[in-house]
């Protein structure tokens, strides 16, 4: 498990496109995607570590907040 700042990388402005296009298309398709709650249904091991790791650590994008 990391502690402290996150890495920067060049790649996240690309890869955040990509991905907030594919999930607008999921979401108008299948009606229970993107609801709040739900990762904890379908991988419970995944949500618990992503929960812990979120709180763990930060970018340095927080110290502007």
């Amino acid at each position: 498990m990391k502690f402290g700042m996150r890495k920067p990388t060049y790649r996240s402005p690309i890869s955040r496109a990509k991905s907030n296009a594919k999930r607008k298309m999921k979401k108008a398709v299948i009606p229970g995607y993107g609801k709040k709650g739900t990762g904890m249904l379908k991988d419970p091991k995944k949500a618990m570590y992503n929960k812990v790791y979120n709180k763990t650590t930060f970018s340095w994008k927080d110290f502007f907040k």
